[in-house]
């Protein structure tokens, strides 16, 4: 089996060093480490901006642009946490709170060169894992039937809206919007129409690309337009010097980083986590185990080093789900199988043995790819930090017209654009709301899916619904699916339980023990 993966590495490697794969390679990660600093700008929005782009590209150097993309914009996500306390995207918003203590301390320099290490450590965690148990899933998701993908495809979409941001009900009614908007168009197997309310452009549904920029594209620059606070780049003054970690240092993040390593590679195999889950798991794990957890907080290296690591281990093994069984773990991960798709490959337990080269090339290019952030992140950090300075007046009216440019290049059709539009206002006002919009992605990419496995299963199982049940591997996925629900209704009417009584609200509760009531006023006597 090593041998074996030694041969197909090695393999990767040759697709992913030839020059044009290489090109784009790089710069997938530099342009995400470039819009990892910037608010509002995270992974999400660049690929969908980025995403019509891959038209006219094969399918090897469009996915390895999109996948650097996306590590590369958790490198630069990292500077700003420690820099500047700004958590540009959630999975970093945990760093804050040690990070830019510790640049206050002077030791920012120091922070920044362990998270490097960090990073790179738990990616390569990752890429170690997707290397060996992506081929055992694949030997595993050969035995699946329709019954079982759609069992897994459940599972997915279970997961992926109650373990969102927020509220679970809401991300339940996220990813029920999500498969709504799937099912407009064409029914494959009827011919019939779909809610196209007479439309012909819609006979052949939504558009990913139009859903992905309305929702991620103009829906965050709406929200982000009016920022115009300045940002305080007191402490951004970092020299190459400054980021070298004595050995002491080495020697109190070692422990951290393989705790933070293992804590998101074991998240990752959770659909619907993703890496700010694992980045809060992490700490609060870290932080249990810890000798001083009153120190957390202060500017602990731990506190640092430990959710980096999860968080680029959650996001390597995130790709496991995603191209050995077709099933994304979130919504950069069903943007990038959206991007497949759009290829004509159709990622799952054939995409190994089929394309190989796509899989392998990815692999190795995780690898390339990391060792290119490891170089840029020292020498471009002032650069990075500068580019903050622009006000958004300037910045989101430029994204905005590459977002049209890039959606009316994709068929050369207004209505389109129209999508876009309308998709973005709906995306506004969902945020407004507090329903964040990333589970409609995933009930949009798997909803198709979804019911084109069902309907299958129940025609081979003649209508006999307890199909699911009967299978071994179906009833176990399932099962889970109870699991997730159970343990979620559980924590809800726990969380009930435990909400603070009238006299709780006006005293409070001191040690656990007896409610102490506040002093009350007696109103004032004349005479007083």
């Amino acid at each position: 089996m090593i041998d074996s993966a030694v041969h197909d590495l090695l393999y990767g490697f040759s697709v992913a060093l030839e020059p044009h794969n290489l090109m784009w390679c790089f710069v997938g990660v530099l342009v995400g480490n470039m819009v990892g600093v910037l608010p509002g700008m995270g992974p999400l929005a660049t690929i969908s901006i980025l995403l019509p782009l891959t038209f006219g590209m094969k399918a090897v150097p469009a996915i390895l642009m999109l996948a650097g993309i996306l590590y590369g914009g958790q490198y630069g996500g990292a500077i700003c946490s420690i820099l500047l306390n700004l958590p540009c995207h959630p999975p970093h918003a945990v760093t804050c709170l040690d990070g830019f203590p510790m640049t206050k301390k002077g030791r920012g320099g120091v922070a920044l060169g362990v998270t490097v290490l960090a990073s790179f450590v738990g990616a390569s965690w990752g890429i170690t894992e997707m290397i060996f148990l992506s081929p055992l899933l694949v030997k595993a998701a050969l035995q699946f039937g329709p019954a079982e993908v759609c069992s897994l495809m459940l599972l997915g979409l279970l997961a992926g809206s109650t373990l969102a941001r927020g509220s679970p009900i809401k991300g339940v009614c996220m990813t029920v919007l999500g498969l709504f908007l799937g099912s407009i168009g064409t029914d494959l197997e009827t011919g019939s129409e779909r809610y196209t309310f007479g439309m012909t452009e819609l006979d052949d549904g939504v558009e990913l690309i139009a859903l992905a920029l309305g929702l991620f594209g103009i829906a965050e620059f709406m929200s982000s337009v009016n920022q115009v606070a300045p940002i305080n780049t007191a402490y951004t003054n970092v020299r190459l010097r400054d980021m070298r970690p004595s050995l002491a240092d080495l020697k109190r993040a070692f422990f951290p980083m393989w705790r933070g390593t293992l804590c998101g590679s074991l998240c990752s195999l959770i659909p619907g986590t993703g890496p700010t889950i694992a980045s809060f798991v992490a700490y609060a794990a870290e932080k249990k185990v810890s000798k001083t957890p009153e120190l957390f907080g202060t500017g602990l290296l731990e506190g640092v080093v430990c959710p980096e690591a999860a968080t680029h281990s959650s996001i390597q093994g995130d790709f496991i789900p995603t191209m050995s069984l077709g099933i994304p773990g979130d919504a950069v991960m069903a943007l990038l199988l959206g991007a497949l798709m759009i290829q004509g490959i159709v990622p799952g337990p054939q995409l190994i043995s089929q394309h190989a080269d796509i899989f392998w090339g990815l692999v190795a290019s995780f690898w390339i790819g990391n060792i290119i952030l490891v170089v840029l992140n020292v020498p471009l950090i002032g650069i990075w930090v500068k580019m903050l300075a622009i006000p958004y007046k300037f910045l989101y009216p430029s994204a905005m017209f590459f977002v049209c440019i890039g959606v009316y290049a994709a068929n050369n059709d207004f209505f389109q654009v129209g999508e876009v539009v309308v998709l973005g206002m709906l995306g506004y006002i969902l945020l407004r709301l507090d329903f964040h919009p990333a589970p409609v992605v995933l009930g949009f990419v798997l909803g198709p899916r979804f019911e084109e496995n069902f309907r299958r299963a129940m025609l081979i199982a003649r209508g006999n619904i307890g199909v699911f049940v009967e299978r071994p591997i179906s009833a176990f996925f399932i099962a889970l699916c109870v699991i997730l629900l159970g343990t979620q209704l559980y924590v809800r009417l726990r969380g009930t339980k435990k909400r603070k009584t009238p006299a709780d609200e006006i005293g409070g509760v001191t040690g656990g023990g007896t409610p102490q009531l506040a002093p009350q006023r007696v109103p004032a006597t004349p005479a007083e």
